[in-house]
This record gives C-alpha cells, structure tokens and sequence, in this order.
C-alpha cells in the first residue's frame, strides 16, 4: 500500500509556506497570494511593508536580474491557534549588473493560521553583500 497522496489531506504549515515561496520564485505572485490571508502585511528586508506578494516581487525586480532561494530547512513551532514557521536556507541569482552570486543567507518568518499565511518577516544578506560589492564595509 502507497502512502497517502499529498491531496488526499490537508497541506501541512511548512507545505504552505513552501508552496508561497515556490510560486513567489517562479515569479507568480497571483498564485503565491492564494496562501496567504488577504491583506496579510509582508515586511520585507529594510522595514519595507507590503500587502500583496507583487510588492516584494516588484522590489526584487529592481535588485537583481533574477534571484531564487534554496530552502535549507523549515523550522515550524506549533502554537496553541497558529504556527510559525521559518524558512532557512540562501539566495542565488544575478545582481543587476549580471554578476552571479549564491550563498546569500536568508531567513523568512510566516505566521500561519487556519491554512493560511497571516504574517511575513523577511531578512537576508543581500544589502550587507552590496556595501560589499562597492567597497563600503560596514
């Protein structure tokens, strides 16, 4: 006997997140919003607010020429009416300018609730990496 199909029940906390992190990569911010809460506030890298996935989508546009995440781990802590559930792992793209890069540590914090994302917290290396580039250390 099989084990159970993934439709056959109910995603998990950590499969919600991966599956709003896989489309924000592709990026298709229309099917990333499918898992979270309308109106849900993303804060993204530098205390930026957002409240639909296009905006972190539209600030990474201008950042890099393309950027995806390789998702190390999911660390999920189950609360008394939501979970949190963090994504671990690092960045690899283009800067701009055509250069590659990987390795950029990132860590994306969800609050879900009710099978859905209710909150977003994102941090990386990434401005860290372009003092870097520019010879700035800070």
């Amino acid at each position: 006997m099989s084990a159970p199909a993934k439709a056959d029940r109910p995603m998990t906390d950590a499969e919600i997140v991966e599956a709003y992190l896989t489309a924000s990569m592709i990026p298709d911010p229309d099917a990333a919003a499918a898992h979270m809460k309308p109106g849900t506030v993303i804060t993204f890298t530098g205390g930026r607010e957002f409240d639909h996935p296009r905006g972190p989508t539209g600030f990474n546009a201008k950042r890099y020429r393309w950027v995806k995440k390789k998702m190390d781990r999911f660390d999920v802590c189950p609360g008394a009416d939501e979970t949190v559930v963090y994504s671990v792992g690092t960045l690899y793209g283009e800067w701009m300018d055509g250069t590659p890069f990987e390795g950029n540590r990132y860590v994306d914090r969800f609050v879900v609730k009710g099978g859905q994302i209710v909150k977003m917290d994102v941090w990386n290396d990434s401005a860290e990496r372009i003092l870097v580039q520019r010879g700035i250390e800070a």
